[in-house]
């Protein structure tokens, strides 16, 4: 029977301490990288793509698609550990196509991310199949 579908490698909190932070709702890594690891009081995710969880296919042909689509994986890393959109400080968001998709991209994430937003970098890049790829840091929430 498999396993609970989120979840951590270790539960340390050593300030010091790193922690894989790993969940089957977002993709799984295409490589030697961790989906997210959390360090020193914040979560940090990897460059996530548009892809699906179960799949691993491309979602969307649109950059509105894949921008959700994105944003939907993204959501699921930052559940895994009780977190959400409000807790995001830093944004870095890839575009194979900065002129053309610009403005789709940004209403889709101004529509699903709470002010007051994260700092942001937006650049445009060479993506494998893709147009869109974003990665967040997350501040950890202490009880």
């Amino acid at each position: 029977m498999p396993g609970p579908r989120t979840g951590t490698r270790s539960r340390r909190e050593d300030p010091v301490s790193k922690e894989e932070v790993h969940t089957s709702d977002a993709p799984a890594p295409g490589g030697a990288y961790s989906q997210a690891v959390v360090a020193n009081g914040f979560l940090y995710t990897a460059g996530t793509g548009p892809h699906d969880p179960t799949t691993g296919a491309v979602v969307g042909d649109t950059i509105t698609e894949q921008t959700r689509q994105v944003l939907r994986n993204l959501r699921a890393l930052l559940a895994a550990r009780g977190l959400d959109f409000s807790d995001v400080v830093k944004v870095t968001s890839h575009l194979a196509d900065l002129s053309r998709d610009y403005e789709a991209y940004n209403a889709v994430y101004e529509q699903t991310l709470p002010q007051p937003y994260p700092v942001r970098t937006t650049v445009g890049s060479t993506l494998d199949r893709k147009l869109i790829e974003i990665d967040m840091v997350a501040m950890l929430r202490h009880a």
